[in-house]
């Protein structure tokens, strides 16, 4: 009973003490209240945690916005519209990677309603190959066993350029929302993967071998 007479007491001595002046050197307000009696000192140094508890509080609720543009922005990586197959390899019957590359574009076109295009790149051979024509019936083969009977194919031949540059190019013409390679194109060399962030506009998937 006595230590909350001394609470009210202090509280009541504080607010019928309170002055306000202004400052010598400036002329905002300057608010000044007596200081509470020794015996109740502790109360008055607990506010502060008071206070430190209502800053935690307003920066947690600060965060909470931050964490749903993170989830908007994941969400904007899944709406794929327009997916980019390039084909880099000389196999007429399209490597182990390639294929698995056709498998997943599919996959995610069929999934998301999406188109594809495929591009064949040969920066060396100007003209087409002799199996050239056998190429093209494998990527239509592996593309109808996905589902896909109709798609936009391309093909870069013989023009001096690196592959990551030419797919970089058609993803950016075309606005192209993800571009499907395997790790097979980098690991021989058809696609350098240091140069993907910088010619390539859009998300990347590289699949494993």
């Amino acid at each position: 009973m006595a230590f909350a007479q001394c609470l009210v007491t202090a509280e009541s001595s504080a607010i019928s003490k309170l002055s306000i002046g202004t400052s010598p050197a400036s002329d905002s307000p300057l608010f000044t209240a007596p200081s509470a009696p020794s015996s109740c000192r502790f109360e008055a140094r607990r506010l502060p945690l008071v206070s430190r508890r209502l800053r935690k509080t307003g920066l947690l609720s600060k965060a909470k916005p931050q964490e749903s543009e993170v989830s908007s922005a994941a969400d904007a990586f899944t709406q794929f519209k327009h997916l980019l197959l390039p084909i880099t390899d000389s196999n007429p019957y399209l490597s182990e990677g390639t294929r698995q590359a056709a498998v997943t574009t599919t996959s995610l076109a069929k999934k998301y309603g999406a188109d594809i295009t495929v591009v064949v790149i040969d920066d060396k051979q100007k003209e087409p190959v002799p199996e050239h024509e056998t190429q093209l019936a494998s990527i239509r083969w592996h593309l109808s066993e996905g589902g896909f009977q109709e798609f936009q194919l391309l093909e870069r031949r013989g023009e001096g350029q690196k592959p990551t540059a030419i797919i970089g190019e058609i993803a950016d013409d075309l606005s192209l929302d993800l571009v499907v390679l395997s790790m097979e194109a980098v690991h021989s060399k058809h696609v350098d993967a240091n140069l993907l962030a910088e010619f390539i506009p859009c998300p990347v998937l590289l699949l494993p071998l």
